[in-house]
């Protein structure tokens, strides 16, 4: 048995070297995000009966649904709020931080001939995926200690020791039990792409499963991840059972993974891949044909998921101005424009904030290119008759036109929330105009992508870094007093509150020339640069 974890300690090591920077980043991204928020939370609720009045109004099926169970109505310190309006998003944020690192150190690195060279060395069978748990376990453990330590430390009302401790362990069992579960698929599937695409998929599940089993359901909130340790009922009364079996479910699913492992070959998987036709068809024969056959997959999960996502946030309009009102939070995040509704203004956000949300796969699609430079696949396609400017131009093709579909599917999927708890909520047409204002703009993070592959494609990971940063700068902005200057810094902060607020053509055409710049000079930059990068 010992035989199978040989070198274990070593293989973290390298684990480690390897991601020294990223998991750095995201530890303290995560801790300073908990501790910063929490600290600013005596200012927007100060004692008094409001507070009573905001507590009621988070009874709402609706704000139950994305934000979790209700407790500690009836005393509602500091600490139930931030355990009842943050620890649901933060835990979401820490499983995809395990899904993404899962997958890189097991099924990716077997995908790519990685594990193999490894095996080649004495190593056991079961010591690369034991090292990658190994890494991501003291990883979860750092964050959830840094976390309790913060929150511990401000002493706010409600916040006591003992449940900053059951709040650390909630961001840690949570990331435990979606590292476990990633593992698991990473086994079951045959490539890292279906090992992604379980992995989030099983995420979306929990959350839908928690969703609906909080407003109707129990049992359904049990069986979800999610809903479990939010039964814990952190700075409240502080359960231990649903973190306990959590954590028994995480080491489970890591036992169920390791047996796998040892029943299935290297680079199989136990759900075979679809075998495609024996010819390629006609769309196939040029770049872009391929482009879109290869993202398929990405441009259709992300439309029907920034059309929930939409949707989701329009369910909540029939109880969108009341909760505004009474809470000091949320009223941060809103733009402050004198004369108009709530409704409003909280169109005007999401519009930004979903802006941010479509990037994501327009980015995804353009770094697609990079990734498969990676893997020596760029070179069979270059070895034909295929120009490097078409091969480029299609992945940005693409790319731009699915930032256009994610905007207006996302806009879509919010009126249509919105148009089934509230007649006439807002102006269709008005918010789709909005939404293509922000087009450009994501066009200037896609043309970034495109000017680091062309000139320093070892780089083009920066481009997730500046879409982390506008979030912060953006949609924290208010909340944490984020200087002007800083906003100014991302593309979104020179973006006024549409559709409150009209935009220039002016403003139009300098984003819009700005993102063409970067695309020309990136196209540049890869037709002259060797392949190899």
């Amino acid at each position: 048995m010992r035989q199978l974890f040989t070198n274990t300690t070593t293989l973290a090591g390298l684990v480690w070297r390897r991601d020294r920077i990223q998991i750095p980043i995201w530890v303290l991204s995560l801790v300073l995000f908990t501790v910063t928020i929490a600290a600013a939370f005596p200012a927007l609720y100060p004692p008094g009966p409001e507070r009573q009045i905001i507590a009621q109004t988070f009874t709402n099926p609706a704000l139950i649904s994305m934000l979790g169970p209700a407790y500690g109505i009836d005393n509602y310190h500091l600490g139930a709020i931030m355990a009842h309006q943050m620890l649901l998003f933060t835990m979401v944020a820490v499983a995809i931080m395990n899904i993404l690192l899962t997958i890189r150190h097991t099924r990716r690195d077997e995908e790519l001939g990685r594990i193999e060279v490894v095996q080649s060395l004495p190593v056991g069978r079961l010591s690369n995926a034991a090292s990658a748990m190994l890494v991501l376990s003291v990883t979860n453990v750092a964050i959830g200690l840094a976390c309790s330590i913060g929150l511990g430390f401000l002493g706010l009302e409600g916040m006591n020791w003992v449940g900053s401790v059951f709040y650390g362990a909630a961001l840690t069992v949570t990331g435990l039990f979606f590292a476990a579960s990633t593992l698991l698929f990473a086994q079951l599937t045959e490539t890292s792409r279906g090992a992604m695409a379980y992995s989030f998929g099983f995420l979306g599940l929990s959350y839908l499963l928690r969703a609906v089993g909080d407003i109707s359901s129990e049992a359904l909130s049990l069986i979800s991840p999610l809903g479990l340790v939010l039964r814990a009922q952190v700075y409240v009364n502080n359960y231990f059972w649903p973190l306990g079996l959590a954590l028994l479910g995480a080491v489970l699913l890591t036992v169920l993974a390791f047996r796998l492992n040892m029943a299935r070959d290297l680079e199989a998987g136990f759900v075979p891949a679809k075998p495609g036709p024996s010819q390629a068809s006609r769309f196939l024969e040029r770049p872009l044909g391929l482009v879109i056959r290869l993202e398929r997959t990405t441009i259709i999960g992300w439309t029907i998921g920034l059309f929930i996502l939409g949707a989701s946030y329009g369910s909540v309009f029939g109880d969108v101005d009341e909760f505004v009102k009474t809470s000091e939070l949320y009223q941060q995040f809103l733009p402050n424009i004198a004369g108009a509704t709530v409704i409003g203004q909280f169109v005007a956000m999401l519009l930004s904030l979903m802006a941010m949300m479509a990037a994501v796969p327009a980015l995804l699609i353009m770094l697609k290119l990079s990734a498969e430079e990676k893997v020596n696949r760029t070179e069979q396609l270059l070895a034909s008759p295929v120009p490097r400017i078409e091969l480029m131009g299609s992945f940005l093709g693409t790319a731009l036109v699915t930032a256009v579909i994610m905007q207006v599917v996302s806009v879509v999927g919010l009126w249509a929330g919105a148009s089934a708890v509230v007649e006439d909520p807002f102006s269709l047409s008005s918010a789709l105009k909005g939404a293509l204002v922000y087009v450009p703009v994501i066009w200037i993070l896609v043309g970034l992508a495109a000017l680091l592959i062309g000139f320093a494609p070892k780089a083009v990971n920066l481009t997730w870094l500046y879409l982390g940063y506008t979030f912060f700068a953006v949609y924290f902005g208010n909340l944490l007093k984020v200087p002007e200057w800083m906003r100014k810094l991302s593309p979104w902060g020179h973006i006024p509150n549409v559709p409150l607020e009209p935009v220039s053509l002016a403003t139009v055409f300098t984003t819009l020339a700005l993102s063409l710049a970067l695309m020309g000079l990136g196209l540049y930059g890869y037709k002259k640069r060797d392949i190899s990068g």
